[in-house]
């Protein structure tokens, strides 16, 4: 028997598996008072706002990936709000800005999380607003015990806060200081922003999806949008180092909603892969799968072979290659050609015995790709001094942040799944809304300032997003949910993972155990946009052995430490017995999986 950081748990009523125990919790607590998967991942979800919110919030977005027991076929809830209509090229130009800040009110989308939530408790949910959002209103205003990282966070940003955003200040530097591990943390604000949505969803009448309906509206069109427009307008400091207003007005909220979408899938192995479309990094996945496939080597498929690290690392490097020069919102994406077998055999015959340093964007339908500026081979290698994190955020005094994001996947006893992967609206990423309890995102980062891109900033585009949810389906019904934080490397994390699950059959618990690793030879979609050609971070518990060959291979290996890369959360379903498991990640020991 492997030795595992915990059991992977199995039973047939419910499994849930997030990144905060509270959220896991009490979305087992939904489940176990008759709700189904959907009724959990809502409730989880506001939970997570309140306990992680240095990675995420009600300002941010969420794509998840839903199947239904009675439509088992995938199918993908778009959180991601788009920019606002004052978002133009020409304005951050005349700012003086070539990169959208990392940080700040101008990097902020329309708040996409929260509309996308409650669109999934009206369609798919059986329980009202207030029991799903009982826990949330409970920890925000009665307090519950903040993670450490959160204090930490905090004190990254302490002059920021203290200098030019007082409203932050006053939420988080309670007493002059940051929250100390452990220590009780309320928000009464946000509390009180949750129990309006509650109240205004119990004057629409007794109805349900009539109560939902009304809080969607308050949320959209009523006082948290208000909020948002009356502060949107002020100016603070931005990671520009200038204050500047934000774009997001109560307009933009009233024009926005969640929507429901078509999947981007991949058959494999007599697997169906589902992730988002390609406005977001999610077909990287599906195109390195495809790649690997190409190379026709079952020795590519081993992530703790040097042989199959190099294999994947290089998969890896040309899909996010074609991110670069494809992948966007309001594109003509060529997504039949990236995803199709003959693509896959052009990219697979460029990977060698020899890492490759390049940005290589492929041509499908002979289509010329074009790259941003600092992703040509002439642009600078760029390079900082990198936290290869387990998903929390890096941060630096400025607030800008690498790295970030939640994740929850639930699974119930009739065979209802959800995937979701929730982020942005960070409590470092924008001043706090004083009266809401919560500041916007800074998504729009990962829009470029250069006209011709795939993705180029346009009001109204969505930003392209790393948020990447994953759901796999056998013979047409759902059998695994997985996800993790992490920016960039979400899709890199999960590679391996899927490889030691599907392919070499570990349970979930002993492949997201394993070793994991990552490339930064991409162009990061944080700011400052950096990239490190030939990069390769690694746990030390990667054999020693298996790290020689890796230089050998050309990798410049960076060695980090051995618990520090992942935040892997998965779910399982076997459709002819029922049973069901569930796995979470130990790194940053917050991660928690419950069911029985």
């Amino acid at each position: 028997m492997t030795f595992t950081t915990r059991p992977t748990l199995r039973g047939t009523f419910g499994m849930v598996s997030s990144t905060h125990w509270l959220a896991s919790q009490s979305a087992m607590g939904i489940l176990e008072r008759g709700g189904n998967a959907f009724d959990a991942a809502v409730t989880a979800g506001f939970v997570l706002h309140v306990v992680e919110p240095h990675l995420n919030g009600p300002g941010g977005e969420v794509p998840a990936i839903v199947a239904t027991a009675a439509d088992p076929r995938p199918t993908v809830l778009c959180g991601q709000g788009p920019a606002p209509a004052g978002a133009t090229i020409a304005h951050f130009r005349s700012l003086g800005m070539d990169l959208i800040p990392g940080a700040g009110p101008l990097a902020a989308a329309v708040p996409g999380a929260v509309d996308a939530w409650l669109l999934l408790l009206r369609e798919h949910g059986t329980r009202t607003l207030a029991e799903v959002l009982e826990p949330a209103i409970g920890y925000a205003g009665a307090g519950h015990p903040v993670v450490g990282q959160v204090g930490a966070t905090v004190a990254a940003v302490r002059s920021l806060f203290e200098d030019h955003w007082p409203t932050s200040a006053a939420l988080w530097l309670r007493g002059g200081r940051p929250p100390a591990p452990g220590e009780l943390v309320t928000n009464p604000a946000y509390a009180d922003t949750l129990r309006r949505l509650v109240k205004a969803g119990q004057a629409a009448g007794a109805d349900r999806e009539a109560q939902i309906e009304a809080a969607r509206r308050a949320w959209s069109t009523g006082f948290v949008a208000e909020a948002i427009d009356t502060f949107s307008r002020q100016p603070f400091q931005d990671s520009s180092g200038r204050p500047h207003a934000g774009l997001v007005t109560g307009d933009d909220l009233a024009a926005y909603s969640a929507t429901w979408e078509a999947p981007a899938t991949l058959d494999w192995h007599g697997y169906s892969v589902a992730k988002t479309g390609f406005w977001g990094q999610g077909p990287v996945l599906l195109e390195s799968l495809a790649t690997l496939d190409a190379l026709d080597d079952p020795g590519a498929y081993d992530p703790g072979t040097a042989a199959g690290v190099h294999a994947q690392v290089e998969a890896l490097k040309l899909a996010f290659a074609d991110r670069e020069a494809w992948y966007g919102d309001g594109h003509d994406v060529p997504g039949e050609a990236l995803l199709s077998r003959e693509y896959a055999r052009q990219r697979a015959a460029l990977i060698g015995d020899r890492a490759s340093a390049q940005v290589r964007p492929g041509r499908p339908d002979g289509l010329r790709p074009r790259l941003p500026a600092q992703a040509r081979p002439d642009a600078a290698r760029r390079t900082h001094a990198t936290d290869p994190t387990t998903g929390e955020p890096t941060v630096r005094a400025d607030g800008v942040t690498r790295g970030d994001t939640c994740h929850v996947d639930v699974v119930d006893r009739w065979g209802n799944m959800i995937s979701a992967t929730p982020s942005g609206g960070w409590l470092q990423s924008s001043p706090t809304i004083a009266d809401l309890g919560f500041p916007l995102g800074s998504r729009l980062q990962m829009c470029w300032l250069q006209e011709g891109l795939a993705s180029s900033l346009a009001p109204g585009r969505r930003p392209r997003t790393t948020l990447s949810p994953t759901m796999v389906h056998r013979d047409g019904e759902p059998v695994l949910a997985c996800g993790t934080p992490g920016g960039d490397q979400q899709d890199q994390w999960q590679l391996p993972f899927l490889l030691r699950h599907l392919v070499a059959g570990q349970p979930l618990q002993e492949a997201i155990d394993a070793p994991a690793w990552h490339t930064l030879s991409l162009p990061g979609s944080f700011y400052p946009r950096e990239m490190e050609p030939g990069v390769l971070v690694v746990e030390d518990r990667l054999d020693e052995g298996v790290r020689a060959a890796l230089r050998a291979y050309g990798h410049e290996v960076r060695v980090t430490d051995g618990w520090s890369l992942g935040r892997l959360c998965a779910v399982t379903r076997d459709p002819s017995t029922g049973v069901l498991a569930a796995g979470a990640n130990p790194r940053g020991m917050q991660g928690y999986a419950c069911g029985r």
